[in-house]
């Protein structure tokens, strides 16, 4: 999501907006890449309880909030609220979007206190809400249900970032289809290139050597990159292959344990964090996503861009999606080693044209969400058809 929200804003200041980030606290790994034309403002906000007075005059929401106020790391969110609501009345935008769930809420709360009346409240929903909810390890999580139900109607606008996840939205507010919006996120920028083809010093990706199996994302539940490393396992009993795996997280060390134990351990790299992932990507035989559950999936889009071959698991939701009902990489059930495993040994055995996944990659560019984000963003300035 990070990355996702430093793109656009670049693509919205390439099309002549001026563009605020506006954070809680100034953190994260991505603050490096925010452009020069992107002004970065950090709040500094301060604990939950700071926000209480200012959510006075609103006590059931006050209420509502109240347990979520208790919770690490959502505490901070909510404590941003005062401070933006100060932002929106000195700096007058025209529109507001924010992005995750308690944020989307801080944005409403902050436009109900600030009372900015042509401000455009817009909400991004960034995952699929039933399936992170069920299996929540965070206990923010199994909290936000009601208070979406509670607050989303309250937004101007409403964005997921793929059909499946706006479907289960509606689904859970019981609001209509209608009023959800689906932009796909805006992966491909001109940047993209020049970091795929960067160096990669990694004796790994030397010609001669075995072909490389990447997957990319936390170390995570969500992410279930057990399933992956079993599937290795079951290829590597008919031929050599080598698995990175991008990303930091708290599965790290029952990762690394499962590898030994299945004895494919000398052949898995949980390499961390990579701000450039691409040059990896576009380096390795197959990209494999695992998931559980996605959102969308921006790093099988940025695999295609980067011309590897793709394996994804048809999890809810955005491969099926990405993949166009698996023309583009095959699709495969969620949770299933055998399935992934055979999968990427086709895609190994007969690799797929690159260009083909290229071509999918390209209608996911930065300038085409950042044009359909204007016309929910600045309605009265769009053209009408």
């Amino acid at each position: 999501m990070e990355r996702v929200v430093v793109q656009l804003a670049g693509a919205l200041a390439d099309r002549g907006h001026r563009v605020d980030i506006v954070l809680a606290r100034q953190k994260g790994h991505f603050l490096s890449e925010i452009p020069a034309s992107v002004r970065l403002v950090s709040l500094n906000a301060g604990p939950a309880l700071f926000a209480v007075p200012a959510l006075m005059r609103f006590p059931g929401h006050l209420a509502a909030l109240l347990p979520a106020m208790m919770i690490p790391g959502v505490a901070q969110v909510i404590g941003a609220v005062p401070g933006l609501a100060r932002y929106l009345r000195e700096e007058r935008p025209e529109a507001l979007l924010a992005a995750l769930d308690y944020a989307n809420i801080t944005a409403i709360l902050a436009q109900q206190i600030a009372r900015v009346p042509s401000l455009r409240v817009v909400a991004t929903v960034h995952n699929h809400m039933t399936s992170a909810v069920e299996n929540a390890e965070r206990p923010h999580l199994r909290r936000i249900t009601p208070l979406v139900r509670r607050f989303y109607r309250d937004a101007d606008a409403l964005v997921c970032v793929s059909d499946g996840v706006g479907a289960d939205l509606a689904d859970i507010t019981a609001l209509p289809r209608a009023r959800i919006e689906t932009i796909y996120n805006p992966v491909v920028t001109a940047r993209l290139d020049p970091l795929a083809t960067a160096p990669l010093p990694h004796s790994w990706f030397e010609a001669g050597a075995p072909p490389v199996i990447l997957g990319v994302g936390k170390l995570r539940r969500q992410k279930d990159f057990a399933t992956l490393i079993r599937a290795f396992a079951i290829l590597r009993r008919t031929r050599s292959a080598r698995l990175v795996i991008l990303g930091e997280g708290p599965e790290r060390a029952a990762l690394r344990a499962l590898a030994r134990e299945l004895g494919c351990g000398d052949d898995v790299e949980l390499a961390g964090f990579e701000a450039n992932p691409y040059r990896y990507m576009s380096r390795a035989a197959v990209f494999a996503l695992s998931s559980a559950w996605e959102g969308f999936g921006n790093v099988l889009v940025e695999a295609l861009a980067c011309g590897c071959p793709v394996v994804s698991t048809d999890c809810p939701s955005g491969p099926r999606e990405i993949l166009d009902d698996g023309r583009i990489g095959p699709l495969v059930p969620v949770a299933d080693p055998q399935a992934l495993a055979d999968a990427i040994r086709d895609q190994l055995a007969a690799p797929p044209d690159r260009d083909a996944g290229r071509a999918r990659a390209a209608e996911f560019t930065d300038q085409a969400s950042a044009e359909h984000y204007e016309r929910v963003l600045f309605p009265a300035a769009s053209p009408r058809g």
